[in-house]
């Protein structure tokens, strides 16, 4: 005796060929509105069949982690619930990438996809890739079979590969989150990663210049917002993290609610938001939780954004050469402190021209009360190069335009947002020998870090810069996040995000340590 509720008759149907059943293939929308469609479709199967209405309580719910997998960042997590199939971010894996490609030996451009699948950056899966990428695989244009990508926050390891996702699977994310991928649009070169919110066709000799921009559809929330994307209805609640417009989400699915995380802290400039993310989804009581757990083995410490103010602003205060804050512009919290620190040192924080774009867009927002790049403690950088991108070029009349001149002239007078690209420039401007560098990120953990960190030691010892680290994270550590999990008390805990998934067995043991490719019903 089989018994089949009508998603699974779906799943059935799809593993019968027309000579396996005897009978003409029946078009999917009369099965799913006609049982005796059903019944005679199935009636040359060995086996005596059962049919048992659709309803909630037989509705099949699903999780199927393509990355986040016993490593940090990279997440691209398939739910499905009834018909329904959406993509929890889907991010660029920073360890997977690095283990077979650096900066100067890049995947293929000109074959597509084909280096992404063959290393295993992407999964291979139908229906899930533009149009143009397939046909540069040799195979046909395919209808998407996803019904859409809910976007956590712009960082990459969340969203880069989002890029790579069918034209019409629509994109769901923060207002917030679509001014920071806006901003990262204008400020760089079209690049074959960083393609989320449009593109253009490729083809094997490159971008179709005669093809039109390919604009993604992309709907925005914010906190207080729901939405249904087919048989689920979402919630979106904000979060605190070290880029603003970051959720997690609550997912009403048929067999109860499913919680994902993103990336969370409880010890930035707005804990009240996870806090709030963290009691709601306490009371929906869910089948599932999704947690990352970044740092859920690192000691506690009493960082904070705070103190990064403090530390940072006392050795300001007692400089009088040039600083440079070394930090994620992204960051919008670190960028306020920096502001604020030259600010109230009576100097003005000078922004590179490429990172102007982050203010001209995140300025928008009221709710983050970040400057415009006109405003008057604020200068623009203008470097020493050859090229120029439109955006750039209309600043070039701006009144707080400055160059490495003005700098020489009035170095004690500025806090410079600098990063290591930047550092050609210091030839030109030459720091005055007791100049401060702050590091303003995180410290290096792998070899790659490590050597990139002894290049930018060479540079300040060649200049004489006092180097000063200083740094709060955007991710919680072990006891925070052993309380969000005890707190949600989850059915089921999905450790996502993390190289160490089994240190959630320390609050709970319904704990399921995840195996990339492999579906789990809920």
């Amino acid at each position: 005796m089989v018994y089949l509720h009508l998603h699974q008759m779906r799943i059935f149907r799809r593993r019968l060929t027309k000579e396996e059943s005897g009978l003409e293939v029946v078009p999917y929308s009369l099965i799913r509105s006609d049982s005796a469609a059903i019944i005679a479709i199935l009636s040359g199967v060995d086996h005596e069949l059962v049919f048992v209405p659709g309803g909630d309580r037989y509705s099949m719910t699903s999780l199927t982690f393509y990355g986040g997998v016993n490593e940090v960042g990279g997440n691209k997590i398939l739910l499905e619930d009834k018909d329904t199939k959406v993509f929890l971010d889907f991010g660029m894996s920073f360890g997977k990438r690095g283990a077979y490609f650096d900066e100067f030996m890049s995947p293929r451009i000109a074959a597509g996809l084909k280096d992404f699948l063959e290393m295993g950056l992407i999964p291979k899966l139908d229906g899930v890739y533009r149009n143009d990428l397939n046909v540069m695989l040799g195979e046909q244009p395919k209808p998407a079979d996803i019904d859409g990508v809910l976007l956590t926050h712009a960082h990459a390891d969340h969203a880069d590969y989002i890029s790579f996702l069918h034209e019409d699977i629509p994109i769901y994310m923060g207002d917030t989150c679509k001014l920071i991928l806006e901003a990262i649009q204008e400020r760089g070169q079209r690049s074959f990663e960083k393609e989320i919110l449009s593109f253009k066709p490729r083809t094997a000799a490159g971008i179709d210049r005669k093809s039109d921009e390919v604009e993604r559809t992309v709907n925005t929330f914010r906190t207080g917002d729901k939405f249904k994307v087919g048989s689920l209805e979402v919630e979106p609640i904000h979060v605190d993290h070290s880029v603003p417009g970051a959720y997690g989400f609550i997912i009403y699915t048929s067999s109860g609610p499913v919680v994902y995380t993103g990336d969370i802290r409880l010890h930035g400039t707005r804990p009240d938001m996870t806090e709030d993310f963290v009691k709601k989804a306490a009371e929906v009581d869910p089948i599932a939780l999704l947690c990352e757990g970044t740092r859920i083995t690192d000691p506690e410490t009493d960082e904070s954004e705070q103190k990064v103010y403090n530390d940072c602003n006392a050795h300001v205060k007692d400089n009088d050469g040039l600083v440079i804050a070394d930090f994620n512009f992204k960051d919008m919290d670190r960028m306020r402190t920096f502001y604020d620190i030259a600010k109230d040192n009576d100097r003005k924080f000078v922004v590179d021209i490429n990172n102007v774009a982050y203010l001209r867009h995140l300025s928008k927002d009221p709710k983050l009360g970040i400057p415009d790049f006109s405003d008057e403690n604020i200068a623009i950088f203008k470097p020493l190069k050859s090229s120029w991108s439109k955006s750039q070029k209309d600043l070039f009349d701006e009144p707080n335009l400055i160059t490495a001149d003005d700098v020489i002239k009035n170095q004690e007078k500025m806090v410079c947002a600098f990063s290591f690209w930047n550092f050609g420039s210091l030839i030109d401007i030459k720091p005055a020998s007791n100049s401060l560098y702050i590091h303003s990120a995180s410290e290096p953990w792998d070899d790659e870090g490590r050597s990139d960190k002894k290049r930018v030691d060479l540079w300040l010892d060649h200049f004489g810069l006092t180097r000063l680290q200083s740094h709060c994270s955007g991710h919680s550590k072990g006891s925070y996040l052993l309380e969000v999990v005890k707190t949600i008390d989850s059915k089921m805990l999905f450790p996502i995000h993390t190289e160490h998934p089994d240190a959630y067995k320390k609050v709970t043991d319904k704990i399921t340590i995840v195996e990339e490719g492999r579906k789990y019903e809920l």
